[in-house]
């Protein structure tokens, strides 16, 4: 049976623009070098909305102020299930890269799926419809 992980990552809007971090080397190829939502993992009995204010604080020495759940996604890897719960978030402070190789601000046309780990890449769908860069 497949490991399955709980991840609350950041929903990141600053002048129209959605903030996204680019992973780095990682041991699963389907991931490395793919843009993703900032957050991690979900410890035993905490809450998202916690999860994700320590994360951000942890990986980017950002602080944030979470708002409500914006989407969840239940993803298959080849290795191990994610549900990732993404909550809007406002930033509060600037950041620091501590943990990834790469960040973008990207207008919501912009947002290429072939770009972002597949869990995150279901969401920006929702994103593109809801904001803006969907061609009619």
């Amino acid at each position: 049976m497949k490991k399955h992980v709980r991840v609350a990552a950041a929903l990141l809007f600053d002048n129209g623009k959605v903030f996204a971090t680019k992973r780095g080397n990682s041991p699963y190829p389907y991931v490395a070098h793919k843009y993703e939502f900032p957050g991690g993992k979900i410890e035993e009995g905490e809450r998202g909305e916690d999860a994700v204010k320590r994360e951000l604080k942890e990986e980017l020495d950002m602080d944030v102020t979470v708002g409500g759940l914006y989407a969840s996604e239940t993803f298959e890897y080849p290795d191990f299930i994610i549900t990732l719960f993404v909550y809007e978030c406002t930033m509060q402070s600037d950041f620091v890269l501590k943990e990834h190789e790469g960040y973008a601000w990207f207008s919501p046309a912009d947002l290429k799926e072939e770009d972002w780990a597949p869990a995150d890449a279901d969401i920006l769908a929702g994103i593109k419809r809801l904001f803006g860069g969907i061609d009619e």
